[in-house]
């Protein structure tokens, strides 16, 4: 194989032998930089090579964020899988289906929070990457948590059974509410995110479908481990309605124009200051105190968060008249009722 033939695939670089040439693509017709020296070549050649190494690098790391994608939406499958066994199933630790299944969504939660980082590290950003983020957001937080939801419960086959209770209606209407809402959620995203940049990300129009999603499964965790195999009908019966009430105001939490932070960008950057440091540290070591109930807990205040700031706001003057900069650079002068919308 010649010289030529060899360095042919390079071409598509700019460079053949790491070293810049003209637009005709031949070696012996090597741009020379004017008036330049030896000195001054050889840091274009290795300019050259640092740029090949470091596209090649950057191919095979892109990959990544798809196959983290992909290990999100298997996570939500999972979850569906699990949360269908029967009750009784024998698994590991003695831990019940539905506590698997909620498991799998939060694992689900860590790698969708892993695959945008990796892909604006490797700037690997893409349209097709959007979509397919989407689409596993959807059965991991849209589906898998209403089904959890609804197999907690117990219904049977609402609009079709000869006999049924107005409790599974409810509860089936609450989980199609859910499914629905997650859905137009994760599209008005699409929608209105400008780009990628973690500059766009700071904050959310409506919980995010993570948020509700981890409120649902967070409270199915804490079901099974005190409400599970309880003979108090009471306690078992506010809990199926406590369930559903939470997936209907989680679903109107997710369509509703109210601002939540972005946790992870706003409050935890590449240099987050010490007092930061020292939070994340203390919260990560409460969860050995009881993990079920301070996920819970946290989950269930991230959700009230919005909420209650926005109600502060009323009570204090919500018409409170703010500045605001408009793409074009202009200020414009609003309300915080506007701000919000």
């Amino acid at each position: 194989m010649g010289v030529t033939s060899m360095a042919q695939p390079l071409t598509w670089l700019g460079f053949v032998g790491g070293v810049p040439y003209n637009s005709s693509g031949m070696k012996d017709r090597l741009i020379q930089p004017e008036n330049g020296t030896a000195a001054e070549q050889l840091r274009l050649r290795r300019r050259g090579e640092r740029r090949v190494r470091r596209r090649a690098a950057i191919k095979t790391v892109a990959v990544l964020p798809t196959l983290l994608t992909l290990g999100n939406v298997l996570c939500g499958f999972m979850a569906v899988v699990l949360a269908s066994r029967p009750a009784d199933t024998t698994l590991p630790w003695g831990w019940t289906p539905l506590t698997f299944a909620a498991l799998f969504i939060f694992l689900g939660m860590v790698l969708d929070g892993l695959d945008g980082r990796v892909a604006r590290l490797t700037r690997s950003t893409s349209e097709l990457g959007e979509q397919l983020d989407s689409m596993a957001d959807m059965v991991t937080f849209g589906v898998a948590p209403a089904f959890l939801a609804v197999h907690l419960v117990g219904i049977q086959t609402p609009f079709l059974a000869l006999r049924e209770g107005l409790f599974d209606r409810l509860a089936i209407v609450g989980a199609f509410i859910y499914v629905a809402c997650a859905a137009l959620r994760l599209a008005r995203f699409n929608i209105e995110t400008k780009s990628p940049d973690v500059s766009d990300h700071l904050s959310f129009s409506g919980l995010p479908s993570p948020g509700a999603a981890g409120t649902v499964a967070s409270l199915v965790l804490l079901h099974q481990h005190f409400v599970h195999g309880s003979d108090t009908t009471w306690l078992v019966a506010g809990a199926k309605w406590t369930m559903v009430a939470t997936m209907i105001l989680a679903a109107f939490a997710m369509v509703s124009r109210l601002r939540y932070s972005h946790v992870l960008n706003r409050y935890l950057p590449r240099r987050a200051p010490f007092p930061t440091i020292v939070m994340v540290v203390v919260c990560s070591l409460l969860l050995f105190i009881h993990f079920q109930g301070s996920i819970a807990a946290a989950f269930v205040l991230y959700a009230l968060s919005a909420p209650v700031a926005w109600l502060w706001r009323q009570m204090l003057g919500g018409n409170k008249k703010i500045a605001t900069e408009t793409e074009n650079g202009a200020i414009r002068v609003v309300n915080t009722q506007e701000a919000d919308n």
